[in-house]
Parts: C-alpha cells; structure tokens; sequence
C-alpha cells in the first residue's frame, strides 16, 4: 500500500440529471478521486469523515483515496477471484462442457459482486466479457484482451475480496442477492437460483477441504431459496392423436430441413429420447426389423454449448448418456411405428461418415435453434390457433415428457419406465406426478372396496 499525507478537498457537486446526483470530490498526492451518492446527506457524512481522518493526521492510501483505518488490513490467502478460477479448472478436465459453461455463469453472478469499493469500477458487462471470455478460462484457451478489458481485470484482481472474508455473514448475503437477481437486475428464476446457490455451496465446500473454513459458512445463514418447479405441466402433454399430427407436419416446413427432422422428433416421442441423444443417435445402435418392435442400445449423446467450454472447440461434442457410468448404455424397446420411420429415414438419407442418422446437407449437427425453429412451423402447421398460444408441446422435449407421461398412464411399470427413460424410479415419480391422469376412479374403487364391510 501507498499512502500520502497529501490530501485536499473540493466542495459537493450536485447534478440532478444523474440518479446518484451528490458527487464528493477529493485529491490524494494530486490523484483525483471522486465518490458519488444519491442523497446530500450521505455524501455531506463521507466527506466529513474524510476531513476527520486529515485533521487527525492519518495517512491517505493512494489507490484508493481512502484513510488507512477505514481500509482492510492486508488479507492472507487467496482472493474470491483466484479460488474461483482454481475452481473452475480444476473441474475442468472431469466436467461436461455444459457444467463448465454453468459453473461459470453463477461466477459471473458472484466474483463481480464480492468486491471491495476501489474507485473507477468497469461496467458491469466488461466485467462479465474478462471473465467468460478470459480469466475463468484455462490459459491455452483465453482472449487476448483489449486495454479496456486489461484495466477491468486488473481492477478486479485488485477489488476482489479474500476468499477468507465468505466466514462472514453479510457477504454471504451479498453473494446470495447477487445470484438471486439477472444480469439487468429483475429476478431470477428460481431454478437459477437454487442452480447458482449449489455451485457457491460446493465451492465452500472445496474451500472447508483446503481449510479455510472449519465448515461450510453457507449452512449457517438462514435463507430460504425460491421454490422451484419440478413437475411436468400436464398442459404441455400431447396425446398420441396430436402428436401424430405434429410429426406428420415436420417434414411440410422447409425444402431440406423438416423433411429431415422427422425422424429425430419420432425418436423424441415414440423412444423418449432426449433431443442430444437423438442427435447422436447412430445405424448401429438401431435393431430395426422388417416388421414388429425393433430396439434402441442408447450409448452416446451430442450435446449444444457454446464452443469454449468444449473440448474440441465444435458447439457439439459426442460424450457418454447424462447421470451414466462412462460406457453405460440404455436398452429401449421401440415400437413398430418408430422402426418404419427410422427405416424409411435411412433409406432417404443415409448416415453419416460417423453412422450418424441425423445430420445436416453438410454432415454437421442441427443447432437447437434450427430444429426449435421446425417445430414452432409444425406447431403452426398441426394446432389450431389457441393451441399455438398454449403451451401445449411448446419445446420439441415436451415430446419427451408425452411418451413418459403415456408409458405411466398405460400401466407399464415405473421400474421398466425409469429404465427405459434414463431416470431413477423416485424422479420419475416426482417429475410425472400431474401427469398420470385416469386412474383416480379405479383408486376410489379400491377404497370404497376396503371401507364395505358387509
């Protein structure tokens, strides 16, 4: 630290056009500072305790433009920045490119946040740009940056607080409003919330095993986060009438590309296959038979993110099925319906060089957004106008959820179903519980059995 003696004074400016209008302005060693509020009498007390400080002959740091005794002592350690970056790549090697890009995204939330006031604070979006683009990187794979983005990292190495300083209640409150808001301030969604709350709870739980902390300080504050909703919306379940109608409008949108997309969305609905592992859905992995059931061996899924947090550096990436053992696969049964489909599907297109079903004209993988785009045409082209509105199979996965939604209400089992599906028998309970519809008289039967004695 720097310090001076030499410290002088200006009168408060007011300019009523800025919402923090009250504006104090001081010099440290001839180095102009300057501090801003929204009231006269918040500004009128800081400057009156940086006057106290000067007649009391206290040293003034220079960096900061503040007296010694109200700054923090030196902290030992690392910052908040640095475990975080720690964290992150440390992760990195283990971690899909999906869970990196949203470990990220909560400390996008949070290292701007846990900040001391240093002076000439960078905006907020370039704050966010440096670290998504530079510092939570490893090195191999960073931006250079541009002298605006130079200066906001080296002001947020210099602002960010000590790792140390999350012991303390009200930082930890700081931290927990910072991930409970978005970007532009509203509020955040409640799944984002709880998603960033268990990111920063497992950072400190890494901290607690380098003994920083004796234990998790987050477990200690008392705070409620927003309840989230974890069970399928009945109203966005198609039944197989509509869903039939739905497939049968893919392949009318477009020259190329619905035609195309058929098939994948079939595979959605009719095997309950989630859009990334459709994407990577190969010939070999299909037993389809000239006539009856034929069988998925599901082995491999094809992800979308953004393209630095993958490891080939492609937006998709070919890796193992979702919650499963590297190698893991899943066995499903698929109808004859499905099998005519994909049969007549090959017969069009081929594969891929790779044995990939579905692909592009140019052999790549379709975007999210290009088959979003199919499906909202298809939507237009098979519902009447209210049901567009709805949300009635507004994502292509609510196909997903309508073929597990159907398996339950057909009486198939929930063991047979978690397995074919790819989930465990308890989230597949709590997930589907609105949607296991028409069984409500025959339970009541039952009752009205057991309550007649005579």
């Amino acid at each position: 630290m720097t310090t001076s003696y030499d410290v002088k004074f200006s009168e408060i400016q007011h300019r009523p056009e800025k919402s923090a209008a009250f504006i104090v302005r001081w010099t440290v060693a001839r180095k102009s500072k300057s501090k801003s509020f929204r009231t006269k009498g918040l500004a009128s007390s800081f400057l009156a305790n940086l006057r106290q400080a000067a007649r009391l002959g206290e040293a003034f740091d220079i960096a900061t433009g503040l007296p010694v005794s109200v700054l923090a002592p030196e902290p030992s350690g690392p910052s908040f920045l640095e475990f975080a970056q720690s964290y992150l790549l440390g992760r990195w090697r283990r971690s899909a490119a999906r869970t990196r890009e949203t470990d990220a995204y909560a400390l996008l939330s949070l290292i701007p946040a846990l900040v001391v006031e240093v002076p000439n604070r960078p905006d907020a979006e370039v704050l966010r740009e440096v670290l998504r683009t530079h510092a939570l990187l490893p090195a191999g794979r960073r931006d250079d940056l541009d002298s605006t983005q130079a200066v906001a990292l080296r002001w947020l190495e210099k602002a960010s607080l000590p790792l140390s300083s999350l012991g303390e209640a009200r930082v930890l409150r700081t931290a927990l409003d910072a991930i409970s808001a978005t970007f532009t301030g509203d509020e955040a969604g409640a799944n984002t919330v709880r998603r960033k709350r268990a990111i920063l709870h497992h950072l400190l739980e890494q901290a607690v095993e380098q003994k920083v902390f004796m234990s998790n300080p987050l477990d200690e504050i008392k705070w409620t986060p927003p309840k989230a909703v974890t069970a399928v919306d009945p109203r966005t379940v198609v039944n197989p009438a509509q869903a039939r109608k739905l497939l049968d409008a893919v392949p009318e949108v477009g020259r190329k590309r619905g035609p195309r997309l058929k098939a994948l969305f079939a595979c959605v609905y009719y095997a309950a296959l989630r859009p990334e592992e459709a994407a990577d859905l190969r010939l070999k992995d299909c037993t389809l038979p000239a006539s009856g059931w034929g069988q998925i061996i599901l082995e491999r899924s094809r992800p979308q993110a953004t393209k630095r947090w993958t490891n080939s550096g492609e937006t998709h990436e070919s890796r193992g099925l979702k919650h499963r053992a590297h190698k893991e696969t899943r066995e499903i049964p698929i109808p004859p319906v499905l099998v005519a489909i994909l049969r007549e599907h090959v017969e069009t297109y081929g594969t891929a060089k790779d044995g990939r079903l579905f692909r592009t004209a140019n052999e790549g993988s379709y975007s999210s957004s290009a088959y979003s785009y199919v499906w909202q045409a298809a939507r237009k082209l098979a519902f009447t106008a209210a049901q567009v509105e709805s949300s009635l199979a507004a994502r292509p996965y609510d196909l997903r959820h309508a073929a597990v939604s159907l398996w339950l209400n057909a009486g198939v089992p929930a063991t047979e179903v978690a397995k074919r599906a790819g989930h465990s028998v308890d989230v597949l309970l709590r997930v589907y519980a609105k949607c296991m519809d028409g069984q409500q008289e025959h339970i009541n039967g039952k009752i009205n059995t057991a309550l007649d004695f005579e």
